[in-house]
């Protein structure tokens, strides 16, 4: 069976223009924002986790998410939703203040991220990637992704 990158290319594209819909930004810089909120997701799942979450992306997000991994360097542990935005701000370097201006402007981009991703990866996952983020992080990913529905 011949390996189809073009349809590979499709499922990033989709996932690309799912965010930049969203956000109301260019492709480019919706690309930058799903780079910058997949190395700080990385960064907080244990591997195992990460793992699973890569095991169901599209291939050209799998890219994404593994490039620049120090896969040696566990995984780091965080208290608050400031700390892990300001982490999302941090992978995005020095574009940072172009494509995050405000705590605000990053909290809609990671839910625009976290909204794409109910699109490819399984409720299950989602749950199991929620259920390993910090208290606070959790809530807000609960309520980007669920608003008030009940979540058992």
């Amino acid at each position: 069976m011949p390996i189809d990158f073009e349809n590979y290319a499709i499922n990033g594209n989709e996932f690309v223009a799912l965010v930049s819909d969203d956000l109301s930004l260019t492709k480019v810089r919706a690309g930058r924002i799903i780079r910058a909120v997949f190395h700080s997701l990385r960064n907080r799942l244990t591997h195992e986790e990460s793992f699973q979450l890569l095991a169901q992306l599209p291939i050209s997000l799998k890219g994404v998410y593994v490039d620049g991994w120090n896969f040696s360097k566990d995984y780091s542990k965080l208290s608050h939703l400031n700390d892990f935005l300001d982490e999302v701000c941090r992978e995005d370097g020095g574009l940072a203040g172009y494509d995050f201006r405000d705590s605000s402007a990053t909290k809609r981009a990671v839910s625009a991220v976290f909204n794409a991703l109910k699109y490819f990866v399984s409720e299950k996952e989602i749950h199991d990637i929620i259920d390993v983020l910090p208290s606070e992080v959790k809530i807000f990913i609960k309520d980007c992704l669920f608003g008030n529905e009940i979540i058992l």
